[in-house]
């Protein structure tokens, strides 16, 4: 029996997915408010509204509203239906055929077609497209994506057919069982090709774009606002409550929580370190705290010629770096928020994974700091100047402060701060001017090796270029292993005894919502929210 999360099963045991989905359930004698909209902030402007070229985040949350892929997720985290009504596994998990709805249509009203997915899908994987998520459609093992990543094979070739305009069938190198869980993710949602041929990088301008989800694009200010507005032609727009999306973007966190407290939007997320004790004094029907599927680290620079401190290249350098952090006093005087210690990278909350035993968190601090002492002594007590980049946020920067105290008191080590704006910071990390960085990695589905593939050698996402040959055989045996756990310890291990990245703590997520806003998934841990599901209350 395979380990994993319950929204994988019916694909673990080849049978078919065929469950109803509509969009908000309002209970009847609801009293909603004569203005449905919901306004929210967001900490960073996104660089992209374009499924195929997003990495992060944000433009996740806004793309997952404008778009729709073949399967959506349930407040729960389940598996329902998107433009998929359901899907069937065959040839031992290596063929899923998915039946599209009759009623999906673009924004345009052109129907939504199998050949949508087979474009996007093709438009993802292929090299000149430069997508910094490529080396999601290899993950998926998808037949030749390997190939075409490496720019060996034509996309053409990609293991994905349009049977006919509703039938999309995708054929896998190896077993995966939660291939369909990997289908909400943007990457794989459908693209409109007609349009990106006309208007080429300008097709996702509010005027140009023509989109497939429950919302449409209709104003963009950057690094200010941005607003939807229903969309008409969703195949569920009868049971779209929510007539409005209004986004803010705010760096600062304490004005954000400030405007905020004035009303001016709905959500805000994340709290600003330590704020949310008192605000949940303060604000107990509004303040939250749920686990989230992320986890904060920080990448070490292994590249070659890179200019890195030849020193970090000294695994007991690492290793004392990495003990000499006390975790406790981040998430517990610092962030305040229900964070958890790390001491590995996989989230604790992950489906079906069993946290490993790690020395270090068996430790005290007093401990820990003693054996960085050592460790520190044996590498010679080399004199060591640290590049440590992140993006503009308080609480990234009291982290990074915090931490880079530590490091001189403990080891004398004097470490430089850099911050940068989101998209200046992400090309930064990408292009490795640092010694270390502030990162986080947030699961594109609810299984560990969302998070241990982006230590792989080829993993896009692995901006500081580490490397272990056993490791990577470790991941790929994992993807027919019956049970992977003992491969994702090993892995686990592996990260730890060299000290690829330092983690520093598992997320949850704290957020404010305003009570009026009914329908967002408080058990969702990817927290992947629909703002479809949504309603609001009227004023009580």
């Amino acid at each position: 029996m395979f380990r994993r999360s319950a929204l994988m099963l019916s694909a673990a045991t080849a049978m078919a997915l065929t469950l109803p989905a509509t969009a908000a359930e309002v209970p009847e004698g609801t009293n909603l408010a004569e203005e449905q909209v919901f306004r929210y902030r967001l900490l960073d402007q996104f660089p992209t509204l374009d499924p195929q070229l997003n990495e992060e985040t944000a433009g996740s949350h806004v793309i997952r509203q404008l778009f729709e892929g073949l399967m959506n997720q349930d407040a729960q985290g389940n598996l329902v239906p998107g433009v998929a009504t359901g899907f069937e596994a065959s040839e031992g998990n290596t063929v899923y055929t998915f039946t599209l709805r009759d009623d999906a249509r673009w924004s345009n009203g052109e129907p939504v077609t199998a050949q949508d997915f087979v474009y996007a899908w093709r438009r993802a994987a292929d090299p000149a497209t430069a997508s910094p998520y490529q080396w999601y459609v290899e993950l998926t093992q998808i037949e030749n994506a390997a190939e075409i990543v490496a720019g060996e094979m034509d996309p053409s070739e990609l293991g994905v057919e349009a049977v006919d305009n509703k039938t999309l069938r995708v054929t896998l190198t190896n077993p995966l069982p939660y291939f369909p869980a990997m289908t909400t993710y943007a990457t794989l949602f459908p693209a409109p090709q007609a349009t990106i041929e006309e208007h080429g990088d300008d097709w996702t301008d509010p005027a140009n774009m023509v989109s497939n989800g429950a919302y449409v694009l209709d104003s963009l200010s950057l690094n200010e606002t941005f607003t939807l507005t229903k969309n008409p032609e969703y195949w569920d727009a009868e049971n779209v409550v929510i007539d409005r999306v209004e986004g803010y973007v705010v760096n600062d966190s304490n004005q954000s929580l400030t405007r905020y407290e004035a009303g001016e939007y709905d959500m805000l997320e994340p709290l600003p370190a330590g704020a949310y004790p008192r605000l949940e004094e303060e604000r107990p029907d509004e303040a939250h705290s749920v686990p989230r599927l992320c986890s904060y680290y920080y990448p070490i620079n292994f590249r070659e010629g890179d200019d890195v401190p030849e020193a970090l290249r000294d695994p007991n350098v690492r290793r004392a770096l990495s003990l000499a952090v006390d975790r406790d006093v981040i998430v517990d005087q610092v962030l305040q928020g229900g964070q958890r210690p790390a001491y590995n990278f996989t989230h604790w909350a992950t489906a079906g994974f069993e946290l490993p035993e790690m020395d270090m968190a068996s430790m005290t601090q007093a401990e820990r700091d003693a054996e960085a002492q050592r460790l520190w002594e044996e590498a010679g007590s080399p004199d060591l100047d640290l590049r440590l980049i992140y993006n503009t946020s308080d609480e990234h920067r009291q982290i990074a402060t915090v931490v880079s105290q530590m490091w001189k008191q403990k080891l004398g080590v004097d470490t430089e701060l850099s911050n940068s704006e989101w998209a200046v910071y992400l090309e930064k990390r990408r292009e490795g001017g640092f010694d270390l960085a502030r990162s986080a990695w947030c699961g594109d589905y609810n299984e560990a090796s969302t998070f241990l593939d982006l230590m792989t050698t080829p993993h896009g996402s692995n901006d500081g270029k580490f490397s272990n040959a056993r490791y990577d055989e470790l991941m790929a045996q994992s993807k027919t292993a019956e049970d992977p756990q003992p491969l994702y310890t090993e892995a686990e291990q592996i990260i730890a005894d060299e000290v690829a990245m330092i983690p520093i703590y598992h997320y949850a997520n704290t957020f404010l919502l305003n009570p009026e806003i009914k329908g967002f998934p408080m058990e969702n841990v990817e927290n992947n929210w629909y703002v479809k599901d949504f309603y609001r209350v009227a004023e009580e």
